[in-house]
């Protein structure tokens, strides 16, 4: 899957696309702006990170692509790509029980700490569509 032109996009279902796991340097996108809030993006083939507003939104190690990245109150869902396996961490409330699912499948319930972070890894190396994600309050 090729990485995501301008590094950040906004996509006509109100949901967002960013990321670029080819890059061989860093490179980011600040001040996007998409229904009301401030986004920057951050990616390379090491790296892909996502902060709204100047907090934290999401990581993966190594670099993705994102599409269709949609937060409600209730969670996050979005595609995930890239050449290898990589760990995901997105920021969501403190203190607070999440339901993970990846292809419609159950991978866990996990309970985020104060700073509000869950992290779960996504197994990508070999597949020829991407992951999909689904995280869900409890």
């Amino acid at each position: 899957m090729a990485g995501i032109q301008d590094l950040i996009r906004a996509n006509e279902d109100g949901t967002i696309s960013f990321g670029d796991s080819t890059l061989k340097e860093k490179a980011k996108k600040d001040g996007f702006l998409h229904d009301g809030d401030l986004y920057k993006v951050k990616t390379f083939r090491e790296i892909t990170k996502l902060e709204k507003n100047e907090n934290f939104l999401f990581e993966s190690v190594p670099g993705t692509e994102v599409r269709e990245f949609l937060e409600t109150e209730d969670g996050i869902s979005f595609l995930l790509a890239g050449p290898e396996d990589a760990e995901v961490t997105v920021g969501l409330s403190d203190e607070t029980e999440y339901t993970v699912s990846i292809d419609g499948k159950l991978a866990g319930t996990m309970t985020t700490g104060i700073g509000g972070k869950l992290t779960f890894g996504v197994e990508l190396a070999g597949r020829t569509q991407p992951a999909e994600v689904e995280i869900t309050r409890s």
